[in-house]
């Protein structure tokens, strides 16, 4: 009797393993489309194309979540600088019109981010957008491949040295005298790295941080500012860098610490997620930073 139970109990674990969806790096995507350079409109309807490309990829090999939410993102009323759906996805969706906007916030995010778990991201762009008003522009950046809060490559710099230059390339074509960086969680870090090589920048905000990416100040002439809510619980990770042989492993100092040489400004007592949430102290102080007005 113990055979055919053994037996079914191996059919159902291989009913389960085959059912199980994809992870959001497996899901296959075309080549993303080369779209034209500038800011128009040519270049937002060529990126919508290769979206509604890889959504029609996704479905045909059942990934039905992914679809919808590629098809959400191809709605004509959105717009995207670039589009990439393979390796868990990368893009920009713009807020407003980059092209006349007297500010632009590139907003970029932390761990645990992808095309699958877009909708934090892009919902922390649009409050910020609605509390600049219309003389500023947001760019949701998902412009690389976020760590997961439980993968080794949390501890270490490694992902935001590998998205430090495309951080820079997204500055130098918005124009980086009236461009401001928003870095939450991990993405403070990506930022700490970029931050030595990116000239003229307004202004650069680290907030919910485990570290700066460095040992000391970033390296930058723009101001830079940090924040940690009462409620974060990233104010209980070690902030420490140790550089062994083959790997360098945590993420530098904490951008509150007045070693790192920020200007700190409170954020009430909000979540680790919670810095861009309509109404909060932190949204509207943000706001002040990338207008100029703190």
């Amino acid at each position: 009797m113990r055979f055919p139970f053994r037996r079914s109990l191996l059919i159902a674990s291989l009913t389960v393993s085959l059912a199980a969806p994809l992870s959001s790096a497996e899901v296959p995507a075309p080549e993303p489309v080369q779209p034209p350079s500038g800011l128009s409109e040519a270049r937002y309807a060529a990126v919508r194309q290769g979206i509604l490309a890889a959504e029609r990829m996704a479905a045909g090999h059942g990934h039905r979540r992914r679809a919808e939410v590629l098809r959400a993102m191809a709605d004509p009323a959105r717009r995207f600088l670039f589009f990439d759906g393979r390796d868990g996805g990368r893009a920009a969706e713009v807020f407003g019109d980059p092209a006349t906007a007297e500010r632009v916030a590139v907003l970029v995010p932390g761990s645990d981010t992808s095309l699958d778990r877009y909708g934090r991201l892009r919902s922390g762009a649009s409050a910020l957008r609605e509390e600049l008003g219309g003389r500023a522009a947001v760019v949701a950046w998902l412009g690389y491949r976020t760590p997961g809060t439980y993968e080794a490559a949390l501890l270490t710099p490694d992902r935001a040295d590998a998205a430090a230059p495309a951080l820079r390339a997204l500055v130098d074509e918005l124009g980086p005298a009236r461009v401001s960086l928003l870095c939450h969680s991990y993405g403070a870090v990506v930022c700490g790295r970029a931050a030595p090589d990116l000239d003229g920048v307004a202004s650069i905000v680290l907030f919910g941080a485990p570290g700066t990416g460095t040992t000391g100040p970033l390296g930058t002439q723009a101001p830079v500012w940090a924040a940690r809510a009462g409620g974060d619980w990233i104010a209980r990770v070690p902030h420490a860098r140790f550089d062994l042989p083959f790997v360098t492993l945590g993420l530098g100092l904490d951008p509150v610490d007045p070693a790192a040489g920020t200007r700190v400004f409170p954020a009430g007592d909000g979540g680790h997620s919670d810095y861009l949430r309509p109404g909060s102290p932190a949204l509207r102080t943000i706001a002040r930073i990338v207008s100029g007005d703190a």
